[in-house]
């Protein structure tokens, strides 16, 4: 079984629900994001590249990739970070953590990992989303989670669940006949950051 993530570019319309999904599912402290909508585009998020009416733009929203080859596992002095054999989803222990922040340094996907420097801050002061959700530590690093609290019970993660466009598709790629697996085997596609022999389970629908 690996676990991996299909995102229909045809289909994101860049409304950062999936992003806000995860926030609120996994009770992210405040400015804190896993996932990130970026624009392939103009200078600024939401701008097109060019000039009407000849303007493009196009949306790439930004998880931790969960690496077949993840090098922060490759990194981390403490077990911290590792590859869950039975899924292939990378996770974080922040038991375990010590915040060296090597993995952080590995990871060739700029801003997938976050640091918490200080006690984690809520807005609201009180926990949102899961009760299972992954609980906010000072001084250690955290990243999308492939919501491993809700694939444990049989669901599928939240930002899939959320996507008003049905832009994102989850689920064994090991398994043929799995949507995920049937939607990357037939249509184009891309990795980010192929060169750097990571392997990602994010790919992208072009």
């Amino acid at each position: 079984m690996h676990y991996g993530f299909a995102i229909d570019q045809q289909r994101c319309i860049g409304c950062h629900t999936c992003a806000v999904a995860c926030k609120i599912e996994n009770n992210l402290p405040d400015e804190m994001w896993w996932n990130r909508i970026l624009t392939d585009g103009g200078a600024e998020m939401d701008i097109p590249a060019g000039e009407f009416p000849n303007s493009t733009i196009e949306y790439v929203p930004v998880n931790c990739q969960h690496c077949a080859n993840p090098a922060c596992v490759k990194v981390c002095p403490v077990g911290a970070t590792y590859q869950d054999p039975e899924t292939g989803i990378v996770r974080q222990d922040a038991d375990k953590c010590i915040g060296c922040r090597m993995c952080v340094a590995a990871c060739p996907y700029t801003g997938v990992r976050s640091f918490n420097w200080e006690e984690p801050q809520f807005m609201l002061g009180m926990d949102l989303g899961d009760a299972d959700a992954p609980k906010h530590q000072k001084h250690t690093v955290e990243k999308c989670t492939m919501c491993w609290h809700r694939v444990a019970k049989g669901e599928e993660p939240a930002c899939v669940e959320a996507c008003p466009g049905r832009a994102r598709i989850w689920g064994d790629l090991d398994d043929p006949e799995s949507d995920v697996a049937k939607l990357v085997a037939s249509r184009s596609k891309k990795q980010l950051l192929p060169e750097k022999g990571t392997n990602p389970s994010v790919y992208y629908l072009v």
